[in-house]
């Protein structure tokens, strides 16, 4: 790291900040809807350095960070939102990745509207400091200056550790126990590295190489990635035990959540990871059978998407640059209610997207191949215990919706990891998450953990970091007191 600048006065330093009272929030340049629309590069342009340094001067420097509160990871926000302000970057890039594994990616797809640009306690009247962005342009300029390293320990350790799943908890753990010095062996049934931020994520969010140059990087500090390999088929869960001193379960969900209506048989009804994860593999340059075939391609078609969630939104604005003839977001609730994030909503609808709110799917119309969406209205009454308004269905108010694709992306299940592991012994939940210690985030297996999607349910990159690099700290001390037993027993 450079030497620091020198020290300023604490009146130059508390001018540089609180600058919310004079100058607007501003995001970086978002290209046109119309540019958009036609092709699959992120929307926002880079920020400009001074842009980015007179909206991080924003920040109030408040004694209780709600930003930094409501961040899953506990990013140290206005640390490192001043550090910019004042032009030291590369102290910045420091600060933001000691809590992050991923801060370039966390700037593109988390979905701060509802974190911690949603929690700022300027957001009212002013609008909030834009953070996200300001993380991005951080890490970005790291990356360009070659201040992000490989993790490479100051010791090699003797013991190994297997990680299942090359998705953001895996990764995360992977990076923390590989900077301790252990050999780290990750394995995946895919063929590269990333899980949904590659497979799920379309590139208008997340561009691929982001994610890529972190498996290159993490390949040059040691880690060893096993690719292809489909755990319980390919090697047993047994096997892994036996080979590694700990080993971390971090697979994620991707079992499409069905249901049950007339027609839900028919030709074109697809579940929307199968449709995402065909979109993203043939911008990665492969030939893709569902896709290639028309099947999962939406160009010139009507398309359905029922759901409300940032993965719908994720396969409406992939339909929009595909070309669709009409893209429409089907959703039981009202916009307010919405559970993905505002921001992508503004998106969809700037780009193109029509949206029937307070609509629900009732059965689908097609001889052989989908053609509508029968669909009723429903109306919100009073709010349930968990504080969500009710909804029930509204007599005669029938509806249809002309459809050639239906998108299902009414969220994921956990597979039944027991059986696919064929390890009986590994207890699940009743959602068929995996079952922990929340304390030491370990099975009832000795030596096996777990965290991520898989534990908690469907949830956001962010909450698998955090989770990853919290399991990593308890696979640490678990290895250790495990060696430090054996030591006194072997005296």
């Amino acid at each position: 790291m450079g030497a620091l600048a020198p020290r300023e006065s604490a009146t130059t330093m508390a001018d540089r900040m609180l600058q919310f009272v004079r100058l607007d929030q501003r995001m970086p340049e978002k290209r046109e809807a119309s540019q958009r629309r036609a092709d699959f590069a992120e929307i926002y342009r880079e920020f400009e350095p001074d842009a980015a340094k007179s909206q991080a001067s924003r920040c109030s420097q408040c004694g209780v960070p709600f930003c930094q509160v409501h961040c899953p990871l506990n990013n140290n926000i206005p640390d490192w939102l001043k550090l910019t302000a004042e032009g030291r970057l590369e102290e910045a890039y420091e600060v933001a990745s000691a809590t992050n594994t991923f801060p370039e990616i966390c700037g593109r797809i988390c979905p701060q509207d509802r974190l911690c640009e949603g929690n700022c306690v300027i957001e009212k009247g002013f609008g909030s400091v834009t953070i996200g962005s300001v993380e991005k342009y951080i890490t970005d300029t790291a990356w360009e200056r070659g201040w992000v390293k490989a993790p490479k320990p100051q010791r090699e350790l003797a013991q190994s550790v297997g990680i299942i799943g090359a998705g953001p908890a895996g990764l995360a753990a992977a990076e923390r126990l590989r900077m301790r010095g252990y050999q780290v062996h990750v394995y995946d049934r895919y063929d590269r590295v990333g899980g949904l931020m590659i497979y799920g994520i379309p590139n208008f969010k997340l561009e691929k190489e982001v994610v890529l140059r972190r498996w290159k990087q993490f390949e040059e500090g040691g880690i060893r990635f096993h690719l292809n390999v489909q755990v319980g088929q390919d090697v047993t869960l047994a096997e892994l035990r036996a080979r590694h001193d700990a080993v971390l379960i971090g697979t994620g969900v991707y079992k499409a959540r069905e249901m049950s209506a007339p027609g839900i048989g028919l030709k074109g009804i697809v579940p929307a990871l199968d449709y995402l994860t065909a979109s993203n593999r043939k911008g990665l340059g492969e030939a893709v059978e569902g896709f290639d075939s028309g099947a999962l391609d939406a160009k010139g078609k009507h398309v359905v998407v029922i759901g409300g969630g940032d993965t719908a939104m994720d396969c409406v604005r992939t339909a929009v640059r595909q070309g669709a003839a009409s893209v429409t977001c089907l959703y039981r609730r009202d916009k307010a209610n919405m559970p993905g994030s505002m921001r992508e909503v503004y998106n969809a609808e700037e780009e193109g997207v029509r949206f029937e709110w307070l609509g629900a799917p009732e059965a689908f119309r097609g001889e052989g191949q989908v053609k509508a969406v029968v669909a009723h209205r429903m109306h919100l009454g009073l709010p349930d215990a968990t504080g969500r308004q009710q909804v029930t269905k509204v007599e005669n108010s029938r509806f249809e919706l002309p459809a050639d694709v239906v998108i299902m992306a009414l969220g994921f299940d956990p597979e039944d990891l027991p059986k696919a592991f064929d390890e009986p012994a590994l207890p699940v939940t009743k959602w068929g998450t995996l079952k922990v210690d929340h304390r030491t985030m370990m099975t009832a297996l000795p030596g096996v953990f777990a965290a991520g999607d898989i534990v908690r349910g469907a949830s956001l990159v962010v909450w698998a970091i955090r989770d990853g690099r919290d399991a990593a700290e308890q696979m640490h001390s678990y290895i250790q007191q495990k060696a430090s037993t054996l030591a006194v027993a072997a005296e």
